[in-house]
C-alpha cells in the first residue's frame, strides 16, 4: 500500500475541519479601556498656596543647558499635586512644548526625593506624591536645548542666549495661569546684558539678575534675550530697541536706521490709534549662530536678523519687514486674538479658524508699516505682494483647500517642509490673507471715494482702551459688524468666498482696485532677487516649475508643472544642462535660449540628474522663458493710486538731512 495516498484523504479532512472551525469560531473583540480624565481643567481662581520661585542657572554655554530649580508652594493636606510643563504655545498655533530636551527631573519635599508618574494620556503632566506636612515642592531639572540645527533651534551660543520661560518652568493644574503668581531669578555669564519686557529688574553678584513677581501668563510672554555685544535704543512712545549681536561692530546702526525705526512706532500708532502696552521691548538679535526667529509677544518679540543687517543696510533690505510683522502683532494677535485662539492655559488646545484675522491681518500691517516707515521700500514692498501673488495663480492646491483650512496647518504639519507644497498648500493663511486684507482696503476706498480706508478698520478694531495690555478676543462676526459700520457691503459673503470656499479666482482683486496689474517679466523683482541672492539659490516656480539651491539640488517643484511632469522632485541633484556643468547663469540661459523664437528654437532643455544612486538624463519640453512676477502700475496718469496711498506715510516726513527726533 501507497501509504502517501493513505495520508493524503486524511490531511483533507483535517484541512476541511479546520477551516469550517475558523469560519464558526468567535473572533477576539476587545472593548476600549475608557479614557479618565485626571488632570483638572483650568478654573478662573487664583492659585492658593502662594508664588512660586523660579531659578535658572544660563551660565554653562559651552554646553548649552539651563540647570532650574523651581519652588511650589502647596496647600497644607495636599497628597498630590499635577504639575504641567506648557505645551500649547501662544505664537506657535500649536503643540510646541520643548518636552524632548526636559532631562533630570526629580522632586522633593523637605529635602526628601518624592515619587512622580507622568500621565498616561497627557504626557505634559506629572503627578507627585505630596508627603503629609510639606509646605512646598521643589521640582530640579535641566533643559538640554539644541547644539546643532538638526535637532532644533539653536538658542544659546559662547555670544548670546535666547531664553524663552516655557522651555524651563512648570506650573500647578487646574487654574489659569494668570492666576498664578511667580518670582523669576536667572545667573547668566559675567559681562552679558539682558533685555526682557519683565519689570522690577536687580542685578546681585555673580550676575544674578531677579524680577519682580508677576502672573505665569506674563512670565510665559517676556522671553529674553542675552549678550556679550549688546547695544539699545529709544523709539519713542516706550519703546526701546534692544540688539545683541555676534560681534560688537554690527552693532554699528547709523542714525538714520535708528530713524527708521522710530518711524515704525509712530506709524503704527497712528495706524491703530491706541498702544496697548505701557512699555514695548524690540529683542533683536544680529547672528548667523543662533537660530532664526520671529515671535510675537504683547510686550516685546523675539527677532533674528542677518550680523550685517546695520552695516551692510542696502544689502538686507529684504528681510526688514520682520519688525513691522512682529510689532503689529502687539495689536493683531495679542491684544484683539481670535476667541479659540485665547486659552487660559498652556494645555488648553488652540483652534486656528480665525488665523487669516491674527496672522494675516498682521501680515498686511506689516507690509504697510514697512514702507510707511520706510525701513523697506515701496518696490520691495510691491515685490513681495507680486511674489505671494504670482505664487497663488500657479497653486493648484487652492482648488481643494480653503484659506481657512489652511489655520489648522500648524498642528498637524509642523511646520515641516512637504514634498509637493504646491497641492499641499502652507500657512497661505498669512499671505493669501494678507491679500484678501488688501482687497478689503480697496473695497472700502473705492466704495467711500477715498474718505475712509482700512485705517478706519484699524481705528475701530484696535484704538480703544489706549495702554490696555490684557486681551480682548474676538469672532468673525464682529469683523463684519465693524467693517459694514465704515462701509456697507455684503462683507460676510465676501469673507465667506474668499476664506471658506476653495476653487476662488486667483486673489488679484486688491491689487487691481488698487491701480496695479500682475504682470511677468525675465528677470526677478527686487524681493525675489534679494531673497535669492541671500539664499544663494534659483526659483524657477514660474518657468521650469521648480527651485534650486546653491548646490544644484532641488527644493521644491509646482504640481503639475514643466519639471514635475518630468518626473523631477525634491531632493533631485542637477548635475548638467544641455552637457555642461550645472549653475544657476547656465540654466538661466538654457531657459532663455529655449524660448519659443530663441537661439535654440523650440528645442527641449536637456538635464542630466542624480536621484540617489541613479543618474539620468531628462528632457525639458519649455519654451516659455524666464518668468518672474512684478506688479507694474495700470492706473493712467501720474495721481496716486489706491495702493500707492496706503504704502504712503501718514507722519511728517523729514526731509533729506534732517534728524528725526
Amino acid at each position: 500500500m501507497n501509504t502517501k495516498l493513505a495520508v493524503a484523504p486524511l490531511f483533507v479532512a483535517l484541512c476541511l475541519s479546520t477551516s469550517a472551525l475558523a469560519q464558526t469560531a468567535a473572533k477576539s473583540a476587545p472593548q476600549a479601556v475608557p479614557i479618565v480624565q485626571t488632570v483638572p481643567d483650568g478654573r478662573d481662581v487664583a492659585y492658593p498656596a502662594g508664588a512660586m520661585t523660579l531659578d535658572v542657572d544660563a551660565t554653562d554655554t559651552t554646553r548649552a543647558v539651563w540647570r532650574v530649580t523651581q519652588t511650589i508652594p502647596v496647600v497644607p493636606g495636599t497628597t498630590k499635586l499635577t504639575l504641567l510643563y506648557p505645551q500649547w504655545l501662544p505664537g506657535n498655533h500649536a503643540p510646541r512644548g520643548a518636552m524632548a530636551e526636559l532631562v533630570d527631573l526629580h522632586f522633593f519635599a523637605d529635602g526628601k526625593e518624592l515619587t512622580w508618574k507622568r500621565d498616561r494620556v497627557e504626557v505634559f503632566a506629572f503627578h507627585v506624591d505630596v508627603p503629609a506636612g510639606a509646605g512646598s515642592v521643589v521640582a530640579k531639572f535641566t533643559n538640554t536645548t539644541p547644539l546643532q540645527a538638526s535637532e532644533g533651534r539653536i538658542t544659546v551660543t559662547r555670544e548670546m542666549l535666547n531664553l524663552q520661560w516655557e522651555n524651563v518652568a512648570l506650573y500647578p493644574a487646574g487654574h489659569y495661569v494668570r492666576q498664578i503668581r511667580v518670582k523669576p531669578t536667572v545667573t547668566f555669564p559675567a559681562g552679558w546684558q539682558v533685555a526682557t519686557a519683565l519689570d522690577g529688574k536687580s542685578v546681585g553678584a555673580g550676575n544674578k539678575v531677579t524680577w519682580a513677581e508677576t502672573d505665569f501668563e506674563t512670565l510665559v510672554d517676556s522671553p529674553i534675550f542675552a549678550g556679550i555685544n549688546f547695544r539699545k535704543w529709544d523709539l519713542g512712545q516706550n519703546v526701546t530697541l534692544n540688539v545683541i549681536a555676534d560681534k560688537p561692530e554690527h552693532l554699528a546702526a547709523k542714525d538714520e536706521h535708528i530713524a527708521l525705526h522710530r518711524a515704525l512706532v509712530s506709524e503704527a500708532r497712528l495706524a491703530f490709534g491706541a498702544n496697548h502696552f505701557d512699555h514695548y521691548e524690540f529683542l533683536l538679535a544680529l547672528t548667523d549662530r543662533m537660530g532664526g526667529i520671529g515671535l510675537e509677544h504683547h510686550r516685546s518679540s523675539e527677532n533674528q536678523l542677518e550680523p550685517e543687517a546695520f552695516t551692510e543696510w542696502d544689502k538686507n533690505e529684504w528681510d526688514r519687514g520682520l519688525l513691522p510683522h512682529e510689532y503689529s502683532h502687539s495689536w493683531a494677535g495679542k491684544f484683539r486674538r481670535p476667541a479659540r485662539l485665547w486659552t487660559p492655559d498652556y494645555r488648553q488646545p488652540m483652534q486656528g479658524d480665525l488665523l487669516w484675522a491674527y496672522e494675516g491681518q498682521d501680515q498686511f500691517w506689516g507690509m504697510v508699516l514697512a514702507a510707511r516707515s520706510g525701513l523697506q521700500s515701496k518696490d520691495m514692498i510691491l515685490g513681495d505682494m507680486a511674489t505671494d501673488a504670482g505664487m497663488f495663480t500657479q497653486w493648484p492646491g487652492r482648488g481643494w483647500r480653503s484659506v481657512e483650512d489652511t489655520g489648522f496647518d500648524p498642528v498637524y504639519a509642523a511646520r515641516k517642509p512637504k514634498p509637493n507644497a504646491s497641492m499641499a498648500r502652507n500657512e497661505d493663511y498669512y499671505t493669501e490673507g494678507a491679500l484678501i486684507w488688501l482687497e478689503i482696503d480697496q473695497i472700502i476706498r473705492a466704495g467711500t471715494k477715498g474718505a475712509k480706508s482700512i485705517d478706519s478698520f484699524a481705528q475701530s478694531f484696535f484704538g480703544m482702551r489706549d495702554g490696555d495690555w490684557g486681551q480682548l478676543p474676538f469672532e468673525a462676526d464682529e469683523i463684519v459688524t465693524r467693517l459694514n459700520a465704515i462701509y456697507p457691503y455684503d462683507w460676510k459673503g465676501f469673507l465667506d468666498r474668499k476664506l471658506n470656499q476653495p476653487g476662488q479666482p486667483s486673489p488679484l482683486a486688491g491689487i487691481e482696485l488698487g491701480g496695479y496689474r500682475l504682470a511677468w517679466k525675465d528677470e526677478p523683482n527686487p524681493y525675489d532677487k534679494a531673497r535669492m541672492a541671500f539664499a544663494k539659490g534659483l526659483t524657477l516656480f514660474h518657468s521650469l516649475g521648480m527651485s534650486i539651491d546653491k548646490d544644484g539640488k532641488i527644493t521644491s517643484t509646482r504640481w503639475d508643472s514643466p519639471a514635475f511632469n518630468a518626473g523631477l522632485v525634491t531632493g533631485t541633484k542637477i548635475i548638467a544642462v544641455n552637457g555642461e556643468t550645472y549653475d544657476a547663469d547656465l540654466i538661466k540661459k538654457a531657459v532663455t535660449a529655449a524660448k519659443t523664437g530663441g537661439t535654440a528654437g523650440d528645442k527641449p532643455i536637456e538635464l542630466t540628474v542624480q536621484r540617489g544612486t541613479r543618474v539620468m538624463q531628462v528632457s525639458l519640453d519649455y519654451h516659455g522663458g524666464l518668468r518672474w512676477p512684478w506688479l507694474e502700475r495700470a492706473a493712467p496718469g501720474k495721481a496716486p493710486t489706491g495702493l500707492d496711498l496706503l504704502l504712503a506715510p501718514r507722519r511728517a516726513v523729514p526731509k533729506p538731512g534732517k534728524q528725526t527726533k
